[in-house]
């Protein structure tokens, strides 16, 4: 087997894992509040990865610096996302998550006064369509934005603050090995999660089977091991074929939420859902295609943690 074939391969089997944990994850929430799970399955993954990359990380002060801005908007967005995660679906969550993919040239045209070239443009426009189909209620229920569920709006709080680590990820891999940043922010996303516990929800946790295997699958496998494996096989992988494979993850929440949980989308949020892959296909595919040399490069191909695991 080529290591090409083997890459793409192991991305889709990361892939896979990644939108199995939102099923995961949501079963769980009954058992333990969602920001003391963040902070023990964070705590385990940064133990973990400490170990894998103990050899790479003499890092400098500007290192550091990056690695805590990194590690911040990690906690953002995990804290919005397993919160969010309590009031809303499996499904939901994870299509939610990766509207913050075509949330990056939008931040740049904004922020940054990059162009935004017209696939790009069409992309954010089919994902904002399809955001708005997924999250606010149809007319029969007054089509008001005031009914939008509170789940979905924290996960769009996780899409925001995923859409912004994903700028800076793609700065901070110019300047710094993959491994110091990936290792620094996750420990300082768990010193955070840590501080947070009892300062924002009251923890509670039952130490049932299922959680400890949650922990163990998410802090370990989808965390540590994913971000590994990621870091290796985009080596040999094209920026499209990875943008791609990484649009599957929704998909395979979608999947095993209707297959484990019954989960039902319905017509509306079902279509919703299609114009948000479709619109990040779009911006990555066909945007990127059409600035070679844009400075964040492939988004969904350097983002991590998009996923709930």
């Amino acid at each position: 087997m080529s290591r090409s074939l083997k890459a793409h391969l192991l991305l889709v089997v990361v892939t896979f894992v990644w939108g199995v944990t939102f099923v995961q994850i949501k079963d769980v929430l009954s058992d333990v509040s969602p920001l003391l799970f963040n902070a023990v399955r964070m705590a385990l993954a940064a133990t973990a990865l400490l170990l894998i990359f103990r050899k790479h990380l003499r890092m400098t002060a500007a290192a550091l610096r990056t690695g805590l801005w990194m590690g911040t908007l990690l906690w953002m967005g995990y804290e919005f996302q397993t919160t969010g995660l309590v009031h809303t679906t499996p499904s939901k969550s994870a299509f939610l998550t990766g509207v913050s993919v075509v949330l990056v040239p939008v931040f740049l045209a904004l922020i940054w006064r990059k162009h935004i070239n017209r696939w790009t443009s069409l992309g954010v426009l089919a994902a904002f369509a399809g955001l708005y189909l997924l999250t606010v209620p149809n007319a029969g229920t007054g089509g008001r934005f005031a009914g939008v569920n509170r789940g979905d709006a924290l996960t769009l709080g996780c899409a925001v603050a995923f859409g912004f680590q994903i700028i800076f990820m793609g700065r901070a891999m110019r300047s710094h090995p993959f491994q110091q940043i990936a290792t620094l922010q996750a420990c300082v996303a768990a010193v955070l999660m840590a501080a947070s516990v009892p300062l924002l929800e009251k923890p509670h946790v039952v130490w049932s089977p299922r959680v400890v295997i949650a922990i163990l699958v998410t802090g370990l496998l989808a965390t540590a091991a994913a971000f590994t494996i990621q870091a290796w096989a985009q080596q040999f992988t094209p920026p499209t074929h990875t943008a791609l494979i990484f649009v599957l993850e929704p998909v395979f929440a979608w999947a095993s939420s209707y297959l484990l949980l019954g989960e039902r989308l319905g017509t509306r949020a079902s279509l919703g859902a299609l114009l948000i892959v479709a619109g990040v296909l779009l911006s990555e595919l066909k945007g990127s295609a059409s600035r070679p040399g844009e400075e964040v490069g492939n988004g969904a191909g350097i983002a991590m943690g998009r996923e709930a695991g």
